[in-house]
């Protein structure tokens, strides 16, 4: 019978600019990260392994929530320095872009403006103007359980990008988030703005979440949030 009582930590990752909190999962035989980082990450997240006492080699699959920079940017590091074939699960509707076979979205057309441009720093953007890619091995599906990992739910949140995704640990009743929450000193927000496709379908999709008994949140920017999720959740769906 395969283990469905998952362990995970926040992994703070210091990107300099910004602080991202990808999600370790693990178990009594496999490990889990949901999102890479930045382009340049595998050290950091290889450290955050170490701090957890998980070997890397543990390491059996990826969980990419969409398909922005900086949760893709270490996914073929990681692939290359893993001593086995990895899983990589995403959705379908953001899998071209996790692929490369089409341009990430929010990097192409009227979604990339001059100022946006112009604020990017310059040595990211050879990061942008070709950004890293990997094969998908496995789709998402909403309400299913991750392929070969019990315990952990798919959610659907789609908003920030067409196929963002986020993930229920049921045994801990944690909401892995993604970009569809954020969380500033402990309290949660909702998604950015300035960095959503579709506010409106964001806002529903958090509605979503009001359907799970959820005590703890991580949200990749922000990290964690706690106690009294529904009424916070609310907050941020009625506003």
């Amino acid at each position: 019978m395969m283990d469905s009582q998952w362990n995970f930590s926040a992994l703070k990752i210091n990107l300099g600019s910004f602080t991202i909190f990808p999600t370790l999962l693990w178990n009594k035989t496999n490990a889990l990260l949901v999102d890479t980082g930045m382009p340049g990450t595998l050290a950091a997240l290889q450290e955050a392994f170490a701090e957890n006492d998980v070997p890397f080699e543990k390491l059996s699959a990826i969980i990419i929530t969409h398909q922005d920079l900086d949760h893709i940017g270490s996914l073929p590091e990681l692939m290359e320095a893993s001593n086995k074939r990895l899983a990589v699960f995403a959705h379908e509707l953001d899998k071209p872009y996790i692929e490369g076979t089409k341009p990430l979205l929010k990097l192409s057309g009227e979604n990339l403006t001059a100022e946006k441009w112009a604020s990017i720093p310059d040595s990211l953007k050879p990061f942008y103007e070709n950004p890293p890619s990997a094969d998908v091995t496995h789709l998402l599906t909403d309400k299913a359980e991750l392929e070969g990992y019990p315990g952990i739910e798919v959610i659907t949140t789609p908003g920030h990008t067409p196929g963002h995704v986020s993930l229920y640990i049921k045994d801990k009743k944690t909401l892995i988030a993604g970009d569809a929450l954020t969380c500033i000193d402990g309290k949660l927000a909702g998604p950015v703005t300035q960095h959503t496709l579709n506010m409106e379908e964001a806002l529903d999709s958090a509605a979503k979440f009001l359907h799970y008994d959820i005590n703890t949140v991580i949200c990749y920017h922000g990290g964690i949030a706690a106690g009294n999720i529904k009424e916070q959740l609310k907050a941020i769906i009625t506003k």
